[in-house]
């Protein structure tokens, strides 16, 4: 009997991110991913203008979705994991295709300056919404940088974060960083993943534009009510 010996084929994943359109296709699932996070997101953090019963009965309620299939914050659990291992991908497929990427040899400098200013514009971007990430836990989750939080009552921490200067600052700034990083990525994506004709760019761009628009505003409106005092 003849020895196969024909090489295993590599699993579909690895082949998938070896090839550049591969990591591209992963950017584009995993920032679909993200998105429709920051959408239900930003529609939880609206609900700051229902008043404190409303706002805290709902952060209840996302504890105890699921319950008794699912344990106490499971369902919370399974979103944060889904979210951190899109963020990693995410951010890894960026990283090896910059690593791939090259500048034409004939591209003219406005075409060289407009490109560097978007991916200036999204790196910067996406290091500001990590750092980010990383102060929203600390503030909201385990409370550590919340000077007046309290631990069950999530309205109050929120209006509490928000009442600070520097909060305000930081928030602002990254809701800033989500709306120029959604709306370049967005249309940057489609481009990349080979939409050329013009009018359909042009209504990309468009729609990238709005999306961006209604979650950086939808996401600031708490943080200047709070600001204002229409929240207390």
């Amino acid at each position: 009997m003849a020895l196969d010996t024909r090489s295993k084929r590599p699993p579909v994943a690895v082949t998938l991110w070896k090839a550049t359109i591969g990591k591209k296709i992963i950017m584009a699932l995993t920032g679909l991913i993200m998105i429709g996070y920051l959408v239900l997101h930003m529609a939880g953090n609206l609900k700051i203008f229902s008043g404190a019963k409303k706002f805290n009965d709902y952060s209840h309620w996302l504890r105890t979705f699921g319950e008794p299939v699912l344990p106490y914050e499971g369902f919370l659990w399974i979103l944060r994991v889904v979210l951190l291992g899109s963020v990693i991908a995410h951010i890894a497929a960026a990283v090896a295709l910059t690593h791939r990427s090259h500048q034409p040899h004939r591209a003219s400098k406005k075409k060289v300056l407009g490109r560097n200013y978007v991916t200036f514009t999204m790196r910067s971007g996406g290091v500001i919404l990590a750092l980010f990430v990383v102060w929203h836990v600390l503030d909201l989750t385990t409370l550590t940088v919340n000077t007046r939080a309290q631990a069950g009552h999530p309205y109050e921490n929120l209006v509490a974060s928000f009442s600070t200067w520097y909060g305000n600052v930081i928030y602002l700034v990254a809701v800033t960083a989500v709306g120029f990083h959604l709306w370049f990525g967005t249309w940057h994506a489609a481009q990349t993943l080979g939409v050329s004709d013009a009018a359909r760019m042009r209504l990309i761009r468009q729609v990238a534009a709005i999306l961006a628009t209604v979650i950086a505003v939808g996401f600031a409106l708490a943080p200047i009510s709070v600001m204002a005092g229409v929240v207390q």
